[in-house]
């Protein structure tokens, strides 16, 4: 059977992916089926399968893409300078980048839960590669004597869990913009690495 005018899969694939993440970030990804993505897109059920096969796939793809995509930008970005002023970079990149995605971050941190053990790990590599470029900052820092930190490790997961923290209550055109947010975070993130200069 043909498919129908608009359905070629450059088309429909990526609609589909984006009505996956629209609906995973509402909803949850446990209580969203393949018959409401579906729906969101104007298609059958079974043509859903022309182009994923199954939910979990879909999951997988959206937080793959999402952790690619971010390691892919971080590495374009010109680390220059003292461990300070990386920390400085590593930090607005990050509220920036993020705030941009709310609905990729809200998947990417809350749905881990329902990987299947295989996606999950591959995943989880993806997620250590980008805390692993923050901790290669931090012991800089603590090498070159500016930082002052207990454990880098540590230091580490709470300051991407305080970053990414922002998509929680952050709200386009509210009190502050996009780099003020940045600004703010930056002076905390300082503080709490015990910054000596910069």
């Amino acid at each position: 059977m043909a498919r129908k005018t608009g359905s070629h899969s450059e088309i429909t694939g990526p609609r589909i992916r984006a009505a996956a993440l629209r609906l995973f970030a509402r909803h949850g990804y446990a209580a969203v089926s393949m018959r409401q993505i579906a729906q969101e897109v104007g298609v059958q059920a079974g043509a859903l399968y022309l182009y994923t096969s199954d939910k979990q796939s879909l999951l997988f793809d959206l937080m793959h893409d999402h952790l690619t995509d971010l390691l892919a930008e971080w590495k374009n970005q010109a680390l220059n300078g003292n461990a300070t002023a990386r920390l400085e970079q590593f930090t607005r990149f990050h509220i920036l980048y993020h705030l941009d995605r709310p609905d990729e971050v809200f998947i990417a941190y809350m749905e881990l839960r329902n990987l299947t053990p295989d996606n999950f790990a591959e995943i989880e590599g993806l997620r250590r590669q980008y805390e692993d470029a923050l901790e290669d900052i931090l012991k800089q820092g603590v090498s070159e004597g500016v930082f002052s930190l207990p454990d880098t490790r540590i230091a580490t997961l709470a300051l991407i869990a305080m970053l990414t923290g922002v998509n929680t209550w952050y709200r386009q055109g509210g009190r502050l913009s996009p780099n003020e947010v940045a600004d703010t975070y930056w002076q905390m993130v300082r503080n709490m690495v015990g910054a000596t200069q910069g």
